[in-house]
């Protein structure tokens, strides 16, 4: 990253161009709750604090079952509005969750993540767009290091960010995702 798209550590929150389609709150102390459910993404892990969903994984890029800490608990009960949703989503039926949301991350990871969730539903938007939107039209490299890390794919909508060429970009759960993602939503 050059110097001139370095980011102050004491960010000023931005409010994004468009409203956030949903708000996050800090995760519950305690420990972390999962469970996993079938999509055509494959089997995806979905953690939380018992209240909040904190992360949608999708598995690994080489189809191994994907492992979680040793210290957290399974559990299905906080997750099923979740995947109720999902399934909504994956159905076509579905174009905006509704869930209560705690990722944990940094202050700038949380404003790029709340700028992700102004994306419309089968719309796209590039680093640049975010950066601008975000008052840091010099941050697109940022934007793409915090999209990155975004811990949850699909619901919060990292699939939905392209290069300013228009072309597919790197995606952590794999550009094939990505592009069954992005063709769902057309």
């Amino acid at each position: 990253m050059n110097t001139q798209e370095a980011l102050p550590m004491d960010l000023e929150p931005v409010a994004p161009a468009r409203e956030a389609a949903v708000t996050f709150r800090v995760p519950l102390p305690g420990p972390t709750r999962h469970t996993t459910m079938d999509s055509p993404l494959g089997e995806l892990t979905l953690y939380g604090d018992g209240e909040a969903l904190g992360g949608l994984l999708t598995p690994p890029r080489d189809g191994t079952r994907r492992a979680v800490p040793s210290d957290w608990v399974r559990d299905e009960a906080p997750f099923t509005e979740v995947r109720k949703q999902l399934a909504a989503y994956f159905d076509g039926r579905l174009r905006q969750f509704d869930l209560p949301l705690a990722p944990a991350g940094t202050p700038w990871q949380l404003q790029v993540w709340q700028a992700l969730t102004t994306i419309p539903y089968g719309a796209t938007s590039s680093y640049g767009q975010l950066a601008q939107e975000l008052g840091r039209p010099t941050a697109s490299r940022a934007v793409g290091m915090a999209n990155g890390r975004n811990p949850i794919s699909v619901i919060v909508p990292c699939h939905r960010v392209i290069g300013a060429n228009g072309s597919l970009t790197g995606y952590a759960g794999g550009l094939e995702r990505k592009e069954f993602l992005l063709a769902l939503e057309r």
